[in-house]
């Protein structure tokens, strides 16, 4: 499709609307996990008259902490289940942010377990710690699955190592990360088959096919239907790539009935290109104008081989696209004054909230050079529409430089405490950044950040 088709300087009509109160949501979240796992040691407490010696304290902890892992794996599927009420409420960073913590602790307890109920049970039976793992592996009910299933779940906390994360390609780290569902299923056997309180206890074992079940079908239908459904719908496909900048290039794409996605400025897609080299990987990229009934747009810098290989990309190109997903939208709102604070590429969500976000705007957009401020002419032609304020840092030439420091930000941006803070860069500027706002007085809640960082 040539050049020119799709006028992305056009500028919307930004609604006056007041902010959305959704903070509310992560919390119910949390209050929901932690009173399933308080209604998990009832199990055992309603299930337990007494516990006796040495050897009686060690198996109940390890029946415990096995109950609780059990508990948690649950729970990490349904966080990254992508369920969209969570997702755009809580944020998909943040929502990761849960399932690494959640995942630290459910290895903790599945390791504490294992090696409770092995003491425990050896205790029990005068044997020694070797004699009683081989017995419980090779004799027991589907205890060789579940000790497969276990040593998977090591295998993916290793390769979730922040050490070994910077060693892999996000692409494969995250195909990696699939083991964990070979994992769970290999270990729920083993807990109805063999926890005591799950054996002869017909509503508790009900309930945890229940819970099981229930996340299961959330996975098939948010990770695997909706995207399938979607992509037959929508049938996208590459119609246009221009350059912007130095390694830098918008992918338009379009497609059929895209005012259905509801996709909203500041949110993100995960793009699967269907091309040789391509195809096998879903990338997270945040759209960079607001979404247009006719085309989608992506603004994308050449910083991997996957990202590199896009300014390469032909019209007619199909294209899968997983999402909208992320809560880095007008919905975080709190106040009518924002401002937008974003460096290098990350200009991309701040360039279409820019455009549609309500109120009072200012935006300080930083990058190297002066060439590699990219979308320059339209955020100048959006700002001019609008009234909004932009400022340009650049590193190179010194004299346009704006130091990332609480009395810059206060000296440029006067009225810094009264707004939100839609944050958005590499991760060294970022880190600085909220630094930066904190000793501005900034509150936390107001500073609005949304990472794609594994």
């Amino acid at each position: 499709m040539a050049a020119g088709t799709y006028d992305s300087r056009s500028v919307t009509r930004v609604p006056h609307t007041a902010p959305r109160r959704t903070a509310w949501i992560p919390v119910a979240a949390q209050i929901l996990i932690g009173s399933g796992a308080v209604g998990v040691i009832g199990l055992w407490w309603s299930d337990t008259t007494s516990v006796v010696g040495m050897e009686g304290w060690l198996t109940d902890g390890g029946r415990i902490t096995g109950l609780l892992a059990g508990y948690a794996c649950a729970v990490l599927l349904a966080l990254m289940a992508r369920i969209p009420v969570l997702d755009r409420s809580v944020g998909s960073d943040r929502l990761a942010r849960w399932h690494a913590m959640g995942g630290r602790y459910t290895l903790s307890l599945a390791l504490a377990h294992t090696l409770l109920i092995i003491w425990g049970y050896a205790l029990t039976s005068h044997a020694n710690v070797v004699d009683q793992t081989t017995t419980l592996v090779l004799h027991y009910p589907d205890l060789l699955k579940g000790t497969a299933g276990f040593l998977l779940l090591m295998g993916t906390a290793l390769v979730s190592a922040r050490a070994a994360r910077r060693r892999l390609r996000y692409e494969t780290w995250h195909y990696l990360h699939f083991a964990t569902y070979v994992a769970v299923f290999l270990v729920f056997g083993h807990q109805l088959s063999n926890g005591a309180d799950f054996v002869g206890n017909r509503s508790a074992q009900l309930a945890w096919y229940a819970m099981y079940l229930g996340v299961a079908a959330l996975l098939v239908w948010f990770r695997f239907v909706v995207p399938l459904r979607r992509g037959l719908r929508h049938r996208l496909r590459v119609a246009e790539v221009r350059g912007e900048s130095p390694g830098v290039v918008s992918v338009y794409v379009t497609g059929e009935h895209l005012d259905e996605l509801g996709a909203e400025s500041g949110q993100f897609f995960r793009w699967r290109f269907l091309t040789p080299g391509l195809w096998w990987a879903a990338n997270p990229y945040s759209l960079s104008a607001p979404a247009h009934p006719r085309f989608l747009r992506i603004t994308v810098k050449a910083v991997g081989a996957h990202s590199a290989a896009l300014a390469g990309l032909t019209p007619g190109t199909r294209v899968w696209a997983e999402g909208p997903y992320g809560g880095f939208t007008a919905a975080r709102r709190t106040t009518t004054k924002t401002l937008l604070l974003g460096g290098g590429v990350g200009i991309t969500p701040l360039r279409a909230l820019l455009e549609t976000l309500p109120g009072d705007i200012t935006l300080l957009y930083r990058a190297r050079r002066p060439e590699d401020l990219a979308l320059r002419g339209e955020l100048d032609t959006i700002a001019a529409a609008r009234g909004a304020r932009i400022l340009y840092s650049v590193d190179e030439p010194a004299a346009h430089h704006m130091p990332l420091t609480a009395a810059a930000l206060l000296r440029y941006v006067p009225d810094l405490r009264e707004r939100d803070v839609y944050l958005c860069g590499p991760p060294g500027m970022t880190d600085a950044a909220r630094g930066a706002l904190r000793d501005a007085g900034v509150p936390r809640h107001r500073i609005h950040h949304e990472s794609f960082a594994f």
